[in-house]
């Protein structure tokens, strides 16, 4: 087999998973929106709750929830789409996003910090946090950490 056509079967068996291809193609169209969403609170917050509304009930319900805390906490984020996701960003730079289950079928949603949140604790700390549910105690650690964050 020439090396050519070795590289090419190599590349198809490496390539991209559909999960990876779909959150490249929403990369994409965000990018393209993207400069009206980091001047424009109201076309970041929309473009959110419209990703949110087409969640599973499960995810749409913690992501509801994750917005109200986030947008409460630290308003002077800005509502904003990455990768598909409800993010908040901080000086055009997403800061914290959240993960629904569903778009990886996972078992549990997550909430991500990016390197741009001031979460450091010594030479090592958490950046992604599993969510199954929220209670009080969860949600006040939320509110605790995006604090934090900002900071």
């Amino acid at each position: 087999m020439s090396p050519a056509k070795k590289a090419k079967k190599t590349t198809k068996k490496q390539g991209f998973s559909d999960f990876e291809k779909a959150a490249m193609k929403d990369r994409a169209r965000e990018l393209k929106a993207e400069q009206k969403m980091n001047s424009d609170r109201a076309a970041g917050e929309k473009a959110v709750l419209e990703r949110v509304a087409k969640m599973p009930e499960a995810d749409r319900s913690l992501a509801k929830r994750i917005h109200q805390i986030v947008t409460e906490t630290a308003p002077e984020l800005m509502p904003r789409t990455w990768y598909g996701m409800p993010a908040y960003a901080k000086n055009g730079k997403v800061l914290c996003f959240f993960q629904d289950a569903k778009k990886f079928e996972t078992r549990y949603s997550s909430l991500g910090f990016s390197d741009v949140a001031n979460l450091d604790d010594g030479s090592m700390w958490p950046t992604s946090f599993a969510l199954k549910k929220l209670t009080a105690a969860e949600e006040a650690r939320i509110a605790a950490l995006v604090k934090k964050a900002v900071s």
